[in-house]
C-alpha cells in the first residue's frame, strides 16, 4: 500500500514549508561573538558594562540583581545614579552593571569574547528560561550548551552551578585611539531604533553600525561604543514629608501632669493600689497565656482546613492516603526510591504507586486530573496533604516500564523497541491527546508532551504522563515561558500563545524521536525537527534512501520490508505536518489518529489490549 492513506493531511504538507523547515522555530541561533587576542584590547581583557532592566517580580532591588552578577550594590548603584543602594526600583528602570569581559577559548575552533558568570540551578530553571528571563538575553542558551558542554541541558538538577556567558567584547587599538573606553552590552528591544540609542548614550549611529554591522533584530545583543558612561536619569522617589504632630506640647504637659497626680495617690493610697494592681496583673497573665495557646491550636487546625479546601471536591473520587503510610513505603523518601526528580516509588498495602512530592501548588494539575479518564493517561489514585511542612503528595498508578525516553536513548539494558511497538505507541499517544484535546470541556493542554513524559506499562502501551504544565482551556497568552528545549512550539515561544496545536508540535517531534532513535536536542544544541527537512523530497527510491540513513539503524537491520519502510514514511510524513511553522495548518488530533491507524505495517488489532514483551522487545 502506497501513502494514500494520508491523503487527509496532504493538504497540510507543501513544498514552501519544507524548503523553510530550519526556520520553523524561531530562536538564537548565535553561541557568541568571535574573539582573538588580536581584535581585543592589549590585555585581552577589560571592564565593561551591561545595560540591564529591573523586572518584576524577582528582580526589583540591587540586591537580587548584584546576587545575580556576583557583585556588590554599590557596583551597579553608582555607575546607574542611584543614591541610595537599599532603595526599591521601579519596574524597566535602567540599570549599568559592571562585568569583566574577556576573550576565551572554549576548544582549538571556537573562542568567544564573554564575562563569565557562575548561576546556581533552581527547581524549574533551565538554559533558556535563565538566559531570556534573568539575563535577559545578555546570552543565549546556545551559548550556555557551548560554555557547559559537561551538563546535560535537559537534565538538570537543582544546585548544579553553571557559567553563563555574558556576551560582552572589549575595545580594539584603533577604538581605543579614537577615545572608545568602553562597548556597552545592549539587548535590542522591539521599539528600539538606532537613532534613539545613539542619542541615549552619547554615540552615533554609523559608530553603532560599524561594530554591529546593520542586520540587527529584537532580542540581539549589540555593542555601544562610547567615551564614558552617560548619566542615566533616575526617577525620584516620593518623599513622605515628616508629620508634625499637634499633640506633642499637650502630650508633655499631660505627662507631668498625671506624674504630680500619681506621686500624690502613692502616698495616700500606695498599699491599696499595690495591691490590686498585683492581683489584676496575675489574672491578665492568665487570661493571655489561655487565649494564645488558643489561637495557636485554631491557627494550626486552619492551615489544615484551607488546604483540605482546596481539594474537597476531589475527595469522593480519590483516596486519601496518610503521610506516614507514604514515609513508610519510601524509607523517609529516602534517595534509592526516587524514579525521576521529585517522584518516588513505593509499595502501600501490597500495591506499588508512584509518588510525586510538591510544595502547595498541586490544585491546578488536581482540578485537571479529576476531569479525565482514559487508557492512555496516567491514572491518578489518590493524595496526601502534609501540613507541617506544607508539602503535597499526588499518588499516580506505578508505569513499571519507565518512559519512552529512557528506551530510545537510554538503553540501559540493551534492548531494543521494535517498529510494531513504536508505532502501537504513537498511536497509544495520539489516542490520549485526542481525548484531553476533544473530549473534555474546556480542553486541556498537556504544554510538556516530551518522550520522557510517556511512560509504557507491562504489555508495553504509552500513557501520557506529568499534568504539571498543563492547562484548562486554550487560545490564551501567557508571559511565562515553559516547557522543554527542542519540543516547544514557535507561537508559545515567541508569542505566549497557548492551544492544542503546540501538544501537537510537541508530538511531531516525539514521532521523529521514534522513527530516528535520536534526541530532541543533541549535545550540540541542534534540534531534531531541523534535521528532517530533505526527506519527503525527491522520488519514491530517493525518499527511501534518505529515509534509511536518517532512521535508527536497528529498525533498518530489524526489517528492510517494503511495507516497513512505507509505514515509516508515513509517520515522519505525519511528524512534519505536525511541525508546521503555522499552527493553523497543522494536523487535528483527530486527523493524526487516522492516519497513525492507517499503517500497513500494524498488523495487530489497534482496540487490542496489548502485546507480551516478546513481541514488542528485541534483544
Amino acid at each position: 500500500m502506497k501513502l494514500n492513506f494520508f491523503s487527509p493531511l496532504l493538504f497540510i504538507i507543501s513544498l514552501p514549508y519544507l524548503h523553510n523547515l530550519h526556520n520553523v522555530q524561531a530562536q538564537p541561533s548565535t553561541i557568541g561573538y568571535n574573539c582573538t587576542a588580536s581584535n581585543q584590547s592589549s590585555s585581552n581583557t577589560c571592564q565593561t558594562y551591561a545595560f540591564y532592566r529591573a523586572t518584576p517580580p524577582d528582580f526589583l532591588d540591587l540586591a537580587s540583581i548584584a546576587d545575580l552578577f556576583s557583585i556588590s550594590r554599590p557596583m551597579i548603584s553608582n555607575p546607574s545614579n542611584i543614591s541610595a543602594p537599599n532603595s526599591t526600583l521601579i519596574p524597566d528602570q535602567s540599570l549599568f552593571v559592571p562585568i569583566r569581559c574577556s576573550c576565551n577559548t572554549l576548544n582549538s575552533s571556537l573562542t568567544l569574547s564573554y564575562a563569565g558568570l557562575n548561576y546556581t540551578i533552581r527547581s524549574g530553571d533551565t538554559f533558556y528560561l535563565v538566559s531570556t528571563h534573568s539575563f535577559q538575553n545578555l546570552t543565549t542558551y546556545q551559548s550556555v550548551e557551548a560554555v557547559n558542554p559537561t551538563f546535560n541541558p535537559i537534565r538538570l538538577e537543582p544546585g548544579d552551578v553553571i557559567t553563563f556567558p555574558i556576551f560582552c567584547r572589549c575595545p580594539n587599538a584603533s577604538q581605543v585611539r579614537n577615545q572608545v573606553n568602553y562597548l556597552i552590552s545592549y539587548v535590542y528591544q522591539t521599539s528600539d531604533n538606532l537613532s534613539r540609542i545613539a542619542s541615549r548614550f552619547g554615540s552615533s549611529v554609523q559608530s553603532i553600525i560599524d561594530i554591529n554591522g546593520n542586520n540587527i533584530s529584537p532580542a540581539d545583543t549589540i555593542f555601544i561604543p562610547v567615551s564614558r558612561l552617560p548619566n542615566l536619569t533616575q526617577p525620584i522617589a516620593p518623599r513622605l514629608a515628616p508629620e508634625r504632630d499637634d499633640r506633642d506640647g499637650t502630650t508633655v504637659g499631660l505627662g507631668i501632669g498625671l506624674g504630680i497626680c500619681g506621686l500624690i495617690l502613692c502616698l495616700v493610697c500606695g498599699i491599696w493600689y499595690y495591691r490590686e494592681g498585683l492581683m489584676k496583673k496575675k489574672e491578665r497573665k492568665y487570661r493571655d497565656e489561655e487565649k494564645g495557646q488558643k489561637g495557636v491550636k485554631e491557627l494550626l487546625k486552619g492551615e489544615e482546613v484551607t488546604l483540605m479546601a482546596d481539594v474537597s471536591g476531589c475527595l469522593d473520587k480519590y483516596k486519601v492516603f496518610r503521610i506516614d503510610d507514604l514515609r513508610d513505603a519510601t524509607d523517609g523518601f529516602d534517595d534509592k526510591c526516587i524514579v525521576q526528580g521529585s517522584v518516588y516509588k513505593g509499595c502501600i498495602d501490597g500495591e506499588w504507586y508512584a509518588i510525586k512530592k510538591m510544595k502547595w501548588n498541586a490544585y491546578e494539575e488536581l482540578k485537571i486530573l479529576q476531569k479525565v479518564n482514559h487508557g492512555n493517561l496516567v491514572r491518578l489514585e489518590g493524595f496526601c496533604i502534609d501540613p507541617e511542612e506544607a508539602n503535597c503528595y499526588l499518588v499516580y498508578e506505578f508505569v513499571e516500564n519507565g518512559s519512552l525516553y529512557s528506551w530510545l536513548h537510554e538503553n540501559k539494558n540493551n534492548e531494543k523497541l521494535s517498529w510494531k511497538t513504536r508505532l502501537r505507541i504513537a498511536i497509544d499517544v495520539a489516542n490520549g491527546l485526542q481525548y484531553i484535546h476533544e473530549h473534555t470541556r474546556p480542553k486541556v493542554v498537556h504544554k510538556d508532551i516530551k518522550s520522557s513524559n510517556i511512560l509504557l506499562d507491562s504489555n508495553m502501551r504509552a500513557k501520557i504522563a506529568n499534568f504539571g504544565l498543563a492547562k484548562s482551556g486554550c487560545n490564551a497568552i501567557t508571559m511565562h515561558i515553559v516547557g522543554t528545549q527542542g519540543y516547544i512550539a514557535p507561537e508559545y515561544l515567541l508569542d505566549g500563545v497557548v492551544s492544542t496545536k503546540m501538544d501537537v508540535f510537541s508530538f511531531g517531534v516525539v514521532l521523529l524521536e521514534l522513527v530516528s532513535g535520536k534526541e530532541a536536542i543533541d549535545e550540540g544544541g541542534n534540534v531534531l525537527w531541523d534535521s528532517v527537512g530533505g526527506i519527503l523530497d525527491g522520488n519514491e527510491e530517493r525518499k527511501l534512501k534518505k529515509l534509511r540513513e536518517w532512521m535508527d539503524q536497528y529498525l533498518v537491520n530489524e526489517s528492510s520490508s517494503s511495507a516497513m519502510m512505507e509505514s515509516a514514511m508515513g509517520v515522519v510524513a505525519v511528524g512534519v505536518a505536525c511541525l508546521n511553522k503555522d499552527p493553523t495548518r497543522r494536523p487535528s488530533m483527530v486527523e493524526i489518529v487516522y492516519a497513525l491507524s492507517k499503517s500497513d505495517d500494524l498488523f495487530f488489532d489497534v482496540s487490542e489490549d496489548g502485546l507480551s514483551p516478546r513481541q514488542v522487545i528485541a534483544r
